[in-house]
């Protein structure tokens, strides 16, 4: 679904005026001959993230608004066409992402910690009605931690799908059978206060940035901390957003809100080691999508996305961007 030559189109949402942002919904860009260009706009109501099926070209979003829900559309750069939409089972919905063979859609709702699993048919549209897992507990933060908080959906090995859970410090846990159900070993503990956001696996370990705490937390196949390092050597307060590791399995990017910064992580030894920290174009880069020598970061406060060059896995300020309001989820996909 990436590219690292010319004619990348972007697939980009945000917050919309009636979800507390300036955007206008979707928004469909390519980059030609150094500079990104708008191809379409679609309305919708807070499309803050976003997500492709594994073969089909359908484009997902979660609409994250209190009465929170989820759309698909035609993944088609002269314009997403609305396919279907649905409920996302609970409030403030942030997150959703497809399983690899493209039979379940998971949900991650905020507001209320539910997470929403939909079965997924042949055509790439909702089976029915999604099932739900509410969750329980809170976290050591009474500002930000009062109630669960479900933030991202990551489907990882054994078909089992992980929610990290910024309000209870867990990493909650699906097995994907014939049909959801809950994990029997429960979910996954860190450190109190930590409020994790996003995750990515690389190699049996797991890479967590806390949103509260400014760490990285690197836990081990068993499910144990492995190491703990600042996800920024940059001084101040540090919320980190989103974290993905180079398509060469060399490097971990991070992308810092506070410091505005994307830092770069060696996965040489047994603790990640930061070996870079660049700007990050913006301001308050929420998301980043990697394709070929470019990475595209999405910065929520500067109302643009940038384009950073990637020069041996670090990436370089390079001044191109593309303005458009309250940017929160950039997809990459060939033209």
């Amino acid at each position: 679904m990436t590219s690292g030559i010319a004619d990348d189109v972007l697939y980009i949402g945000g917050y919309t005026p009636d979800t507390g942002g300036s955007g206008t919904g979707l928004t469909v860009v390519r980059r030609e001959n150094g500079a990104l260009t708008a191809l379409a706009e679609v309305a919708a109501s807070g499309p803050s993230f976003l997500a492709l099926h594994p073969r089909l070209p359908v484009l997902y979003a979660v609409l994250e608004r209190e009465q929170g829900g989820v759309a698909a559309y035609s993944a088609d750069a002269r314009g997403p066409r609305p396919l279907a939409d649905g409920t996302s089972g609970g409030s403030y919905p942030c997150h959703l992402a497809v399983d690899p063979t493209g039979s379940w859609l998971a949900v991650a709702n905020y507001g209320d910690g539910t997470v929403a699993i939909y079965h997924l048919g042949e055509n790439g549209l909702f089976d029915g009605p999604p099932r739900l897992f509410p969750h329980q507990g809170h976290g050591p933060d009474p500002a930000r931690q009062a109630e669960p908080h479900a933030h991202q959906a990551t489907f990882g090995p054994g078909r089992v799908l992980h929610v990290t859970d910024l309000g209870t410090d867990e990493v909650r846990r699906v097995i994907l059978g014939t049909e959801p159900e809950p994990h029997p070993e429960g979910p996954a503990h860190l450190p109190p206060g930590s409020g994790p956001r996003h995750m990515v696996h690389h190699e049996g370990r797991w890479y967590v940035v806390g949103e509260l705490d400014g760490m990285i937390t690197v836990l081990d196949a068993d499910w144990r901390v492995a190491a703990r390092v600042p996800a920024s050597g940059a001084s101040g307060q540090n919320h980190p957003s989103h974290v993905e590791v180079s398509p060469d399995g060399r490097h971990l990017y991070v992308a810092n809100r506070g410091p505005d910064t994307i830092a770069v992580f060696s996965l040489d030894g047994e603790a990640p080691s930061l070996v870079a920290e660049s700007g990050a174009g913006g301001l308050w880069p929420r998301h980043f999508a990697v394709a070929g020598d470019r990475m595209y970061v999405a910065n929520q406060r500067s109302d643009s996305v940038a384009t950073l060059a990637l020069r041996d896995g670090v990436p370089e300020v390079t001044g191109e961007e593309f303005k458009v309001g309250s940017p929160s989820s950039v997809l990459v996909a060939r033209a």
